[in-house]
């Protein structure tokens, strides 16, 4: 027999999608989360037209087109000459060859549109401020599965025999904000930059809606407590510095003026299952965090949340979880592939480094744009 309702857990961006998309295939649910309240950590998120498209299925892409910036073009620049390597075309070009848009905005603003929507949907209901230590809290009514939408830190994956392990990736975000009047021309305006060095590459959009640019820093770093934000140390200040040695001068300045810096240490998980073969099922990061060479760690919660549904809408539980995990995990594997040639290609140093400015030199937008029709053209499950 097919689900009918479904219990939640965590209100972030996987399980409000979740919420949403069950919705849509007729199916309740009771969301769960710990927070009293909530307010989202980060800054900056870019969402692709592999997860846009599914935004747009569940109702809310009209509004957040309003307020995001779709960029012109995503940018590969040298962090030490910042001259451009290559761009891969956007804005007009990705709603043309991908059929959705490409957008940049705040993390909080995708939270908030989610969030507004759940709210309104009579077969969602949000609980807040309900503590997860142990087994799931009170239910308002039995439900057919549980839904692990909680996170890196996941405490719903002990119900999952073999599931996947949190670890340190060896890698630092440092993270901030400038404002728009504040940043230097080198900051392009109207698109997605990635400045890439020997040892690290610095990330840079603009926040249409808060008049400011978006900042990451990512390198390699020691491993540290688990936070998902702080200030960080002298030393790892110093750290950073030692990263971007050999960088353009702009750069470095710009980074040592920033006072509100945050540390960002990234953790990602191992493999492992992502159900427990009867009614128990991760979504997002709590089945396959990953790091953010790919920029697609919203956008796989997001397909994750939507396919998941599609599944349930028409099957008996145990069925359709089995299916969507045999389903999803080669997409999974091919992005952690992709994310790890990345960090390869956007941290190489000297031979390597040459080569890589060369290749890139000589391909051509078009060339660029379908290495990545694999990503932004997947069109996920479409309601039946």
């Amino acid at each position: 027999m097919p689900a009918e309702h479904a219990t939640i857990i965590g209100a972030g961006i996987s399980g409000l999608a979740a919420a949403l998309s069950l919705s849509r295939r007729g199916i309740s649910s009771e969301i769960f989360e710990q927070a009293g309240e909530l307010t989202e950590v980060g800054a900056g998120l870019q969402l692709s037209p592999n997860a846009s498209r599914i935004l747009d299925e569940l109702g809310i892409l009209d509004g957040l087109s309003k307020v995001w910036l779709e960029p012109d073009t995503i940018r590969l620049i040298s962090g030490s000459s910042l001259r451009q390597l290559a761009a891969v075309p956007a804005g007009k070009f990705a709603r043309e060859r991908w059929g959705a848009p490409y957008g940049v905005l705040h993390r909080t603003t995708l939270q908030k549109a989610l969030l507004a929507a759940v709210e309104a949907d009579p077969l969602c209901r949000l609980h807040l401020g309900v503590q997860i230590e142990a087994g799931l809290p009170p239910l308002e009514r039995a439900a057919d599965l549980v839904i692990g939408a909680d996170g890196v830190w996941s405490k719903l994956r002990q119900s999952v025999p073999g599931s996947p392990s949190p670890r340190f990736s060896g890698n630092i975000a440092y993270r901030f904000t400038i404002a728009e009047a504040e940043a230097p021309a080198f900051l392009d305006r109207t698109s997605v930059s990635a400045f890439l060095g020997g040892s690290a590459h610095l990330v840079s959009y603009p926040l249409k809606e808060t008049g400011s640019f978006n900042m990451v820093a990512i390198t390699a770093g020691n491993l540290a407590p688990q936070t998902w934000q702080s200030e960080p140390t002298a030393e790892q200040r110093a750290q950073l510095r030692k990263r971007l040695s050999g960088w353009n001068a702009a750069i470095l300045s710009l980074v040592e003026r920033q006072r509100n810096l945050t540390f960002w240490p990234l953790f990602e998980t191992t493999a492992g299952a992502w159900h427990d073969g009867r009614r128990t099922v991760l979504i997002g990061d709590a089945a396959h965090a990953m790091m953010p060479f790919a920029a697609q760690g919203a956008a796989m919660a997001i397909e994750d949340a939507y396919e998941l549904a599609g599944f349930l809408s028409n099957r008996p539980v145990a069925e359709a979880l089995a299916l969507f995990e045999k389903h999803r995990t080669p997409r999974i594997a091919r992005l952690r592939q992709r994310g790890a040639f990345n960090q390869f290609a956007y941290h190489a140093k000297g031979p390597i480094r040459i080569g890589r400015d060369l290749v890139l030199g000589l391909k051509p937008p078009q060339s660029l744009a379908a290495d990545l029709d694999w990503i932004y053209g997947y069109k996920a499950a479409r309601l039946p």
